[in-house]
């Protein structure tokens, strides 16, 4: 198939931030582009060349739109998988493919993947809903994650429990509880493969959470973690990537133990929020890496060419409504300050809206300036 053809269509299943800033890269090669998400104001709508609305879990929608295109990828993974499965038999491209997504898509398969894999990971228990949680609450100790199994995101469908009171209010939903781990890093790796089995990794980065949002706030490249350490966890999110047997970006999310053990914590089969700094710091970003990927093209260097630090721009406390970014000009008269703003219309607390990459020599600067970034804007309405 030729890629390069102007007869050739990319669909994407979900047109928010990340489906934007993967139509940033195709505009490099001369592809048509067809994106389909269920709200007008997504923020891909005006990137690609035809925007059609449907909701993902659709199984006609779906199907319909798989029918208009030669290859198909996603952004998000909660997707109908019945329309792939048919769409795939009828001899449709679909990376990832359905398979490797339903391992992927609920939480608590994907829990159990690992440790059918042997992949090193924290103990858990999976429940049909909260009450059955509930009625086996004396064979769990205190404190746990709770995370619903399926449509969980942005801190959303996580919860630490550390008492009985703490599971009210919470959606009586399919879950699983997972041992909370002592940790002092939480790493990860973004691994790239190629329909024709070429692979790549990221450099090991460091995340930085909020307390409150359970969000990342900072993501950074390189970690500041020892050698040995990075060395292990770069080797097991690649057993990660070969067990799933993902075409695309597998985006491996581990903790680094008090004891530098690497315990892996879950996987998204896209671009991801901890490779977003690849834009400006890398040689190739994950963007274009995973349009190389499912195009089965040679993959790009994957080296940074200097340090960087992302920080997650997110909805002020106490504003929803139309937005407003107060203080970004301040920011960009920063030398290596590079904003990304993701065009969602309405702010609420907590959600992304953007983000901003800090690139500099010197790691130590880069972070003061991105202490500085966030700090200096707000997002308001």
């Amino acid at each position: 198939m030729n890629y390069f053809s102007s007869d050739f269509k990319l669909g994407i299943l979900g047109g928010g931030q990340l489906g934007k800033m993967l139509l940033a890269e195709t505009r490099k090669f001369d592809i048509q582009t067809y994106v389909i998400d269920p709200s007008a104001a997504a923020p891909s709508q005006f990137g690609a060349t035809q925007f059609f609305m449907g909701d993902l879990m659709d199984f006609n929608a779906i199907y319909e739109f798989g029918k208009k295109v030669d290859v198909l990828t996603i952004e998000i993974e909660n997707v109908n998988l019945d329309a792939l499965d048919q769409l795939e038999a009828e001899g449709l491209a679909i990376y990832p493919s359905p398979k490797t997504l339903r391992l992927i898509q609920n939480k608590g398969r994907q829990k159990d993947f690992y440790v059918e894999n042997t992949i090193p990971t924290s103990t858990h228990q999976r429940f049909g809903d909260l009450n059955q949680l509930k009625s086996k609450i004396e064979n769990l100790a205190f404190p746990f994650v709770w995370k619903c199994a399926q449509y969980g995101y942005d801190g959303n469908g996580v919860k630490i429990v550390r008492n009985v009171t703490n599971l009210e209010n919470l959606p009586n939903v399919e879950c699983i509880a997972e041992q909370m781990v002592p940790f002092k890093n939480e790493l990860a790796v973004i691994v790239v493969r190629s329909v024709s089995g070429e692979v790549k990794t990221y450099p090991v980065v460091e995340m930085e959470f909020h307390p409150e949002a359970n969000q990342v706030e900072y993501v950074i490249c390189p970690a500041r973690i020892d050698e040995k350490v990075a060395k292990k966890a770069t080797e097991i999110a690649l057993k990660v990537s070969e067990a799933f047997n993902h075409v695309g970006l597998l985006a491996v999310e581990m903790f680094q133990t008090e004891d530098d053990e690497i315990l892996v914590n879950e996987v998204a089969p896209r671009p991801h929020n901890s490779g977003h700094y690849s834009i400006e710091a890398s040689y190739t970003s994950q963007f274009e890496n995973h349009l190389r990927a499912i195009l089965n093209l040679p993959l790009g260097n994957t080296a940074s060419k200097v340090a960087g630090i992302m920080v997650n721009l997110v909805g002020s406390a106490g504003f929803s409504g139309p937005v407003i970014y107060e203080n970004i000009e301040k920011i960009m008269a920063i030398d290596g300050v590079t904003p990304h703003i993701y065009g969602k219309r309405e702010t609420r607390p907590f959600r992304k809206m953007g983000h901003v990459t800090i690139v500099n020599e010197n790691m130590e600067e880069a972070r003061k300036i991105a202490e500085e970034v966030k700090n200096s804007i707000r997002v308001i309405s």
